[in-house]
């Protein structure tokens, strides 16, 4: 029988950064019961990211931190919307190339990852701030 279970969550991010939220996914996920399925997590913000990437070698996420800022720098002249600051635009823009929802099968109550991957926020701005989550279940 298929069933579904919906968790809001909230998480604490670090200015500018990358916080991997692989464990707390997965807690949500054996506490559902449900052990196969999919998990659809949804970050309900336009200044921050969801990915899957490498959690092996930190480097690569101060990496894509670097290229990033390369490509989306804060306070470029053609910004107009600054409302916020110089990181304002930028970090809408990072999350316009950067999806802000992920769906990741789940076979015997284990969420389905390569062995090197790991589920991130990736924090846009350049503050602390609290990210909420909606991580949704299905399955039997």
């Amino acid at each position: 029988m298929i069933r579904q279970v919906q968790k809001k969550i909230t998480v604490e991010t670090r200015a500018r950064s990358i916080k991997e939220i692989t464990d707390l996914i997965q807690n949500i996920v054996t506490d559902s019961g449900i052990r196969c399925g999919l998990v659809v997590i949804h970050l309900a913000h336009t200044s921050a990211s969801l990915l899957i990437q490498e959690n092996a070698d930190p480097t690569v996420r101060s990496d894509l931190e670097r290229f990033f800022s390369r490509l989306v720098p804060d306070g470029d002249p053609i910004f107009r919307h600054v409302i916020e600051g110089p990181d304002d635009m930028s970090a809408h823009i990072r999350t316009a190339l950067l999806p802000s929802n992920l769906t990741i099968p789940v076979e015997a109550g284990t969420l389905v990852l390569g062995t090197w991957q790991g589920i991130y926020i990736w924090e846009h701005r350049n503050r602390t701030h609290h990210r909420t989550l909606f991580v949704h279940i299905i399955g039997e």
